[in-house]
């Protein structure tokens, strides 16, 4: 493609090869290990004592602009934090280095030494007394004004995305905030972080469909994780700690969507002593606190919705919204009937799929109409396998979830503690698995192994970094800094 000048992209790196060879003939290293930087450009103009002094500053950064001719040549020094101007005049700067900016291009990375001053245009700059080449580009970089607009390439090339976009990069600065946010209100409720195992011989924790790799120094398949390590921290519980979270990476081998990717972080915590009503109360605090210190708002327009996580969020029952919305009792219902049900809402699914996957299938289509924040409760006992049921209906569940803006931005229950009643639910999952239901839970024989030594009444919970995506109003994908990609045929390059 050619650039506006016409030049091919492939002419112009060679142009600049041409450049960086004449750089290294006349002796420059364009690639050196160290900067002798003792300011950043925000230093530089916050430093009002600089101004028509003698100090010497130091300043280095990536070129992106470089105007003029002849004996006088201004350029823009952009570092991460900000601008500043650069003047060279050549009866300042040194005769060889001089020259030496006519094989410097915008995109290449430069040290300036000098002194500070406002120009009569009232720029303050500094005056370049020494220039040294830190990084020579061979590629030049996009048009500012065409940029990247294909989707494919931006996330391919974030790098670029990022560097011509500054509310991308603030995007990611606000994620960064928005799980250290998620860090600071945990432990200072009083909850241990730790690290629990990615690679699992059993893969389990949730209802999705694993990675599987070889470990060679075993000998034996195993898979990366699904869960923010949901059976390991309970085992923790079993252990005597009471207070556990973890913040890691996770991976589903499923299909990709504006609400899912398969290699993602999550945050899951594990709370002895306490249940499912306590967690609510816990989430409701952290989800608020967590969105002033990442956005400084509680107040968010989402998928159409306009969303305020303030104050107290309702209760939503799952069986009894489902009965009002679709005139069906799932809990009462046959598989038939909720397939006809499916059916007549024209909903895909598979007609194998067994009762609790159906249900969840009809929850949904209700689901997506819901603007929240509200917390769905009283789940069905077929949807939830490591849930505790309900002292007064077993046929439900302590389980809630978040619902915001349409989507179930959380799940959290109190953790089934019976490991008789788990083995039971473990082996029916296993028989799901066997039919073909590539996503029903393994039976992790170890895990009821421990719970057999006892684990005290707990409660857990766990989020994903699709809450940061919605509330900044971006897909999964466009939230994640480098989503993975097929690879790219180099051939046509």
């Amino acid at each position: 493609m050619a650039n506006h000048l016409g030049a091919t992209e492939k002419e112009l790196i060679e142009y600049r090869r041409s450049k960086l060879e004449a750089l290294r003939k006349a002796g420059i290293d364009p690639y050196p290990a160290k900067s002798k930087r003792t300011k950043t450009a925000a230093e530089v103009r916050a430093d009002e004592e600089l101004v028509d002094s003698d100090t010497l500053v130091v300043a280095a950064g990536r070129l992106t602009a470089k105007r003029g001719h002849g004996k006088l040549i201004f350029a823009d020094l952009t570092d991460e934090s900000g601008k500043i101007q650069l003047v060279f005049k050549s009866d300042v700067l040194p005769p060889d280095q001089f020259e030496m900016l006519e094989n410097i291009e915008v995109g290449d990375f430069v040290e300036a030494e000098g002194t500070v001053f406002v120009t009569k245009a009232g720029e303050l700059s500094i005056q370049v007394k020494k220039l040294t080449v830190l990084s020579k580009t061979i590629r030049p970089l996009p048009e500012q004004w065409f940029g990247l607009k294909d989707e494919e390439v931006r996330l391919r090339k974030r790098y670029l995305d990022i560097l011509l976009n500054p509310e991308l990069k603030e995007l990611f600065v606000k994620k960064a905030r928005f799980w250290q946010a998620t860090r600071e209100f945990i432990i200072q409720k009083g909850f241990l972080e730790v690290e629990t195992p990615v690679l699992e011989v059993t893969a389990g924790g949730a209802d999705a469909n694993p990675f599987t790799t070889h470990y060679d120094a075993h000998d034996i398949d195993v898979y990366l994780r699904i869960s923010a390590g949901e059976l390991w921290q309970k085992r923790l519980m079993v252990a005597g700690f009471e207070k556990t979270f973890e913040i890691g990476r996770q991976f589903r081998n499923e299909g990709i969507s504006k609400e899912h990717l398969q290699d993602y972080s999550q945050m899951e915590f594990y709370w002895a002593y306490a249940n499912y009503e306590d967690s609510m109360k816990l989430v409701q605090e952290m989800y608020q606190f967590v969105a002033k210190e990442t956005f400084g708002t509680t107040k968010f327009s989402v998928n159409g919705f306009d969303v305020d996580l303030a104050g107290d969020w309702p209760q939503i029952d799952y069986s009894e919204t489902i009965k009002e919305k679709m005139n069906i009792d799932v809990m009462l219902a046959s598989e038939d009937e909720i397939r006809e049900k499916l059916r007549e809402l024209k909903v895909d699914f598979d007609m194998n799929e067994k009762r609790g996957r159906l249900i969840d299938i009809l929850w949904k289509q209700i689901r997506k109409t819901i603007a929240g924040p509200v917390f769905l409760v009283n789940h069905p006992v077929e949807v939830s396998p490591l849930a505790k049921r309900k002292s007064d209906n077993p046929k439900l569940v302590e389980r809630f979830q978040p619902i915001i803006a349409g989507s179930e931005l959380g799940n959290g229950y109190s953790e089934l503690n019976d490991p008789l009643d788990q083995r039971e639910r473990f082996e029916e999952q296993a028989k799901l698995r066997a039919a073909g239901d590539s996503e029903a839970q393994m039976n992790d024989l170890d895990f009821v192994e421990a719970l057999e030594y006892g684990m005290p009444p707990t409660t857990g919970f766990g989020f994903s970094e699709r809450l940061f995506a919605f509330l900044a109003g971006k897909t999964v994908r466009e939230a994640q800094i480098f989503p993975l990609m097929k690879p790219e045929d180099k051939s046509k390059i």
